[in-house]
């Protein structure tokens, strides 16, 4: 599970890597600007959207200029429309222009995450299924996109390789076999989720009875989904992977699947188009 702790370590971390990378040994073209300079900017988006972002834009200002005064008119989970103001940002025209666009990166990315997200839930809000996220996610942006995913109504699946067990189909060959793996998995790791994948109700009823707390039904057909929601009873959670388009989301929720994990919400991301302007100089 992603924590406040996780998110506030990894924040500043991630914007000082993103910020070395765009910054190098300075910013020569913002040197043309008199050191005393001082603007004020507004940023805006350029449509509608699901907001996600906040803390790392206010990360990128502080740590290129602590000086720097950033107003937030929204914050991180609110649908926002064309032309939206999403804050003002007062300081030097130095420093708003050095931070300008690490801050529109993260804050269009993650809305852009959050936006999906959203889009996607709304199709299954009849029905009391949870859309997951996968591992699929962009490099060193793995806690700020599995955040903006539950900004957008969605959740989240395991967050890496070490806080839960998902075993897939090379797992259990190498492992000896569905039983052998699950019962390694618990003696190893107890009280951590284990997960294991299965492709046929044969291979789901082995599961079942090794002790798989979730079982993911591998591009099982939806008339096999509703038969092992029927067979599981209750007695394992069932999630649904594979296949999963705008055309089938929906079909697969109301076989009574607990989970539908999609890997789009964060690898198939549009970024938000958003605009910074001085308004003032």
């Amino acid at each position: 599970m992603l924590t406040q702790y996780d998110l506030k370590h990894n924040i500043a971390t991630t914007v000082r890597n993103s910020l070395e990378e765009d910054i190098g040994d300075g910013d020569i073209t913002a040197q043309l600007i008199p050191a005393e300079n001082q603007a004020v900017a507004r940023v805006i988006s350029r449509q509608q959207a699901v907001i996600c972002g906040v803390d790392w834009v206010n990360e990128v200002f502080k740590q290129v200029d602590p000086e720097m005064i950033v107003e937030w008119q929204v914050a991180d989970g609110d649908t926002v429309e064309r032309d939206q103001v999403l804050f003002i940002a007062k300081g030097a025209a130095r420093s708003l222009l050095t931070a300008e666009r690490a801050a529109l990166n993260f804050l269009q990315t993650l809305s852009g995450t959050a936006t999906e997200s959203a889009r996607y839930a709304a199709m299954v809000a009849s029905t009391n299924v949870k859309l997951l996220d996968t591992r699929k996610t962009l490099p060193n942006l793995r806690n700020a996109q599995k955040y903006a995913v539950t900004c957008g109504g969605c959740f989240n699946h395991r967050i890496g390789l070490y806080d839960a067990f998902l075993i897939k189909e090379n797992h259990i060959m190498a492992c000896g076999g569905i039983e052998q793996a699950v019962s390694t998995a618990k003696a190893n790791e107890p009280g951590k989720p284990v997960e294991i994948e299965v492709e046929s109700l044969e291979e789901m009823r082995a599961a079942l009875n090794a002790g798989a707390d979730i079982i993911m039904l591998d591009n099982f057909s939806l008339a096999d989904m509703r038969h092992a929601v029927e067979e599981v009873a209750g007695k394992a959670k069932l999630e649904a992977s594979g296949g999963v388009t705008d055309e089938t989301l929906l079909s697969i929720a109301e076989t009574g699947v607990d989970y539908i994990s999609i890997g789009a919400l964060t690898k198939h991301v549009q970024a938000v188009d958003l605009s910074m302007r001085l308004i003032e100089s």
